[in-house]
């Protein structure tokens, strides 16, 4: 009798490389999955622990560029930053991953997929939510969830079914790395009231310790989607890469928040997004000067809700596909060049341009070649105060003006 088979979602950290062998004991057979995302790893060795591990087939595939133009783009279109601060590096890249373990299910024949994630954890929730959304037909499972061991004894476990894991009990961080950014938790950071120390940071320099010499560099956008670095055209991935390199050397990105999880409960986060955090600023500073006033006031909702939605789980869902029909249709004049200065964890812009700027000098210059009538400016303020004035003056009883004005004699 065959064995059923599952498809895992593979890492190759701690929690999916326990999970191989623990789903083998329960007696099915383990296809497992890896998905380059951008993460800085040797993906054939992955493939290869995962094999000798006890899984009897397994999958890389290369998603970098699938992942920046498919989900990271209309991410940043929407200058998605959950709670404001998050640039939602993880939370991005698990539909994408989703959607990779769906596809080599329905390839495989396979029944179940499987993830490594906690049940205090929201990778849970988008793993379960995605595959639930494109293929509600597969059950998924999450080991982690029903174990119960602790990360301590996660590794014991390892260690007896000679499993090499990088965790160790002194230093029990949790990672997880793609192109968006860098996450950290666990360990002394489940104190909030402790400042991280230098070892939880991998990509981005202290400020402290940063170049003495601010970099300037300027970025290219075609509707709302960068294209080009200091004039090089590139791919939207590739750009993504050198500005974690530049903006990491300058110390830029880090994040330390204490952010409300799907389950309910606060979490002490850390994470490192140079790049996220660099582009998603000069996005906001060029749709400021191409957009209207009322179209960027609505879209700031948007975005907050945008952002929710991606964090939930719900990249799936058909709200999320209907706010990024709006979004994109903000994008069409969101086409220039802005340019940041990056220096000591900082990166402020300091210029930019484009052929559909509603700022026109000729408009807002106070000297020669001023074209702004300012006579007609009384007559706008006396319609446009319209409404409040004529409030006051019907909801004012003469008695109360009475009253007040006597406070006024000599």
């Amino acid at each position: 009798m065959s064995r059923p088979k599952v498809v895992l979602a593979y890492s190759g950290g701690l929690d999916t490389s326990v999970a191989i062998p623990w789903l083998s004991e329960k007696g099915m057979d383990v296809v497992s999955v890896t998905v380059d995302v951008g993460q800085p790893v040797d993906l054939e060795a992955v493939r290869r622990k995962a094999e000798a591990s006890g899984a009897v087939t397994a999958y890389v595939a290369d998603a970098r560029r699938e992942f920046a133009e498919e989900f990271l783009a209309p991410a940043l279109r929407a200058n998605a930053l959950y709670e404001g601060i998050y640039p939602l590096s993880t939370a991005l890249a698990r539909p994408l991953i989703a959607r990779h373990l769906v596809e080599v299910a329905r390839r495989e024949g396979a029944t179940f997929v499987a993830h490594g994630c906690t049940g205090k954890g929201n990778d849970q929730v988008r793993f379960d939510l995605s595959t639930t959304s494109l293929a509600p037909e597969l059950e998924v499972i999450a080991p982690a969830r029903e174990w119960k061991m602790t990360r301590e004894e996660e590794i014991v476990y390892a260690k007896a079914h000679g499993i090499p894991v990088e965790a160790t009990k002194t230093s029990p961080y949790s990672t997880d790395e793609n192109l968006w950014g860098r996450s950290v938790e666990c360990g002394v950071l489940e104190d909030p009231a402790i400042e991280p120390p230098e070892e939880v940071y991998g990509w981005t320099r202290s400020p402290t310790e940063a170049p003495e010499t601010p970099t300037a560099v300027t970025i290219g956008f075609e509707q709302g989607i960068p294209t080009s670095l200091d004039g090089n055209r590139a791919p939207f991935h590739e750009i993504v890469l050198a500005l974690n390199q530049l903006g990491g050397r300058h110390g830029v990105g880090r994040i330390d928040h204490v952010e409300s999880r799907v389950v309910g409960i606060k979490s002490r986060e850390v994470y490192e997004c140079p790049a996220a955090v660099v582009l998603i600023g000069a996005h906001q500073a060029l749709e400021s000067l191409v957009g209207p006033r009322d179209v960027l006031d609505f879209k700031r909702g948007v975005e907050q809700r945008y952002a929710q939605l991606i964090y939930d789980g719900l990249w799936f869902a058909p709200l999320r596909t209907a706010l990024d029909a709006f979004v994109r249709s903000t994008q069409e004049r969101v086409t220039g060049e802005v340019t940041v200065k990056l220096y000591k964890g900082s990166a402020r812009v300091t210029g930019r341009r484009s052929p559909y700027s509603l700022y026109q000098q000729t408009l807002a210059t106070y000297s020669t070649g001023d074209r702004f009538r300012q006579e007609m400016s009384e007559g706008f303020i006396y319609v446009w105060g319209l409404p409040a004035r004529t409030w006051t003056a019907i909801g004012t009883q003469p008695t109360a003006l009475t009253s007040r004005a006597a406070k006024y004699r000599a």
